[in-house]
């Protein structure tokens, strides 16, 4: 699915797994992708508080990252905090030393370099997960 192109959900569907959302970047996670899975959070999940939001050093990381960063910053109840390159147990750190409301990770975590993924989790670190984010998107 290139960069800019609809969302088409029954394409990409496995890539909504059980704790994230994972897959090949650009082919089936990209910038449309991003922009959707934050819109949804500022709308159904997170309606108001304080998100913190990373990513890793994953080449497509920073890309993905600004287009959660800025769909977020359009919802004015919303307090997004930019943690920018950390690793997931900093961004854990920040949620729980920071009292947000919960937070984003923009990471594969080991899978191969061209792939990467979301992590989203609420306020106790508790992940919200892809297959449930799906069904928001839906």
């Amino acid at each position: 699915m290139p960069v800019g192109m609809p969302l088409n959900l029954a394409e990409i569907r496995e890539i909504f797994r059980e704790y994230d959302i994972r897959g090949v970047y650009p082919a089936q996670i990209n910038e449309e992708l991003a922009r959707a899975v934050a819109g949804t959070l500022a709308e159904k999940v997170f309606k108001r508080g304080k998100i913190v939001v990373g990513h890793d050093a994953r080449q497509s990381s920073p890309s993905l990252y600004e287009e959660i960063v800025g769909t977020l910053k359009n919802y004015p109840n919303l307090e997004v905090i930019e943690a920018e390159m950390v690793t997931t147990p900093m961004l854990h750190f920040l949620i729980g030393h920071l009292a947000a409301d919960g937070g984003i990770m923009i990471t594969a975590s080991h899978n191969p370099k061209e792939h990467n993924g979301i992590k989203v989790t609420d306020r106790q670190m508790i992940p919200i997960g892809g297959r449930d984010l799906l069904k928001l998107l839906a």
